[in-house]
């Protein structure tokens, strides 16, 4: 038997310790008003995007149904949380496990029939599974609780060690556990014989059925891990906003978890962290502040789709490569004007956005708009000519910029490649 060394992954570990220290001091740093709450649906959210990347990112599945199992989790955890109020002996910091068994248990019962088909076909099958829950959750008010949906109360028994689960912070903490459990676990499995298997069959499924793999079983497989994890994340929504309803399994949540997975990028393991963190900004935060949250979001997920098909991930990690390889300097200042461009162009779209929305949908309630700290009169043309001419700016701007900057951004990765090339000889 011979031994081999191996190394240690020291950046791994860095990177891992600072994401532990990073979910222990937020609280501690963001502390005002509701954002105890907000992350606390960043982390929920960000285990609901992971469990989802499993499927789209790493095995190339296309799923509009994933809300199935996480919502049907979160039932499960919420008569579990009332069956504890009753008196059964079952600890809140292990209701999300139940949530989890019981997302795994559906992916099971439905995963069997969905992932016998892919592509399109598998997408199209998942549409019509969540409809179908969505519908039954409204049929059933006995276990879905009707249009009301089920509610609970967390607090139950006696405090262990002081902790109640009543204060939000308390509940943040058991959110953060989860998240860096469940993350450490969902990372594992992309390192596992299975992992591989799955990004073998996203890239080529024949190959994989040509050395012997049963494709489906693969697909299978992995869906009933995603969907545990999605469980999961369902049990901690339950105890953190203390109710469920049928908006926890209907299309609109599962188009959610793919719109922020896909923003954040996909061919990242980190990618959805970063999309559940922009996600509760676009959807919770940006709509105390206007009524155009939803345009916004879908101006910016379009831009996306047309500029950074791999996410905000893709973008990080290629301006980091041009950091290591030390060819920032070339880009710097073409990349300072082109955001400096595209601010300005975005500050000109946001002031005739907000004007238009509250000259068509908010008349009623006067001409005057706060915008940007400032009262402004939407009746009379100096904000609209303001607005325009940014937009005007910005776009000649970014125009003109645009072209010496990709050519520039060019160079420095074929140089990079050349470089990599060189050290591989």
């Amino acid at each position: 038997m011979t031994m081999t060394y191996r190394p240690l992954n020291l950046v791994r570990w860095i990177i891992w310790f600072c994401f532990a220290v990073t979910l222990v001091v937020a609280p501690l740093i963001f502390n005002k008003g509701a954002s105890m709450s907000l992350l606390s649906q960043v982390g929920t959210l960000t285990i609901f995007a992971l469990s989802y990347n499993m499927l789209l990112g790493q095995g190339g599945m296309l799923s509009f149904g994933h809300a199935v199992y996480s919502g049907l989790g979160a039932f499960f955890a919420i008569h579990a949380l009332n069956m504890a109020t009753a008196g059964a002996p079952i600890p809140v910091m292990l209701v999300p496990l139940i949530g989890g068994f019981a997302g795994m248990g559906f992916g099971i019962l439905f995963g069997y029939v969905t992932t016998k088909k892919s592509g399109t076909t598998f997408a199209m099958i998942t549409l019509g599974l969540v409809e179908l829950v969505f519908a039954a959750s409204l049929m059933f008010p006995t276990f879905f609780g009707g249009e009301g949906g089920i509610s609970t109360n967390r607090v139950i028994g006696e405090p262990f060690l002081g902790i109640t689960f009543g204060p939000q912070i308390q509940v943040y903490y058991l959110i953060a556990f989860w998240l860096f459990v469940t993350t450490i676990g969902m990372f594992a499995f992309t390192q596992t014989p299975l992992g591989r298997l799955v990004n073998a069959v996203r890239d080529n499924p024949e190959r994989v059925e040509f050395i012997g793999y049963d494709t489906q079983w693969v697909r299978y497989m992995t869906l009933i891990l995603s969907a545990f994890f999605a469980g999961i994340s369902g049990g901690l929504s339950a105890i953190s906003f203390e109710i469920v309803s049928a908006e926890n399994v209907s299309a609109l949540r599962s188009g959610a978890v793919l719109l922020f997975t896909f923003i954040g990028g996909i061919g990242f393991f980190f990618g959805p962290i970063i999309g559940a963190v922009v996600g509760v900004f676009l959807t919770v935060m940006l709509s105390d502040y206007t009524k155009a949250w939803q345009l916004y979001l879908g101006v910016f997920f379009i831009l996306i789709v047309m500029y950074a098909p791999g996410g905000l991930a893709s973008i990080v990690m290629m301006n980091v490569r041009v950091v290591v390889h030390k060819q920032f300097r070339r880009v710097a200042p073409l990349m300072a004007a082109i955001c400096g461009a595209g601010l300005v162009l975005f500050s000109g779209a946001v002031v005739l956005i907000e004007l238009l929305y509250h000259v068509t949908l908010d008349v009623g309630s006067g001409p005057l708009l706060k915008l940007f700290g400032f009262q402004v009169n939407t009746g009379a043309p100096t904000a609209w000519l303001i607005g325009l001419s940014l937009a005007i700016v910005g776009i000649v701007a970014f125009a003109k910029i645009k072209t010496p900057f990709c050519d520039v951004w060019g160079d420095v990765n074929t140089d990079i490649e050349a470089a990599i090339r060189r050290a591989q000889t």
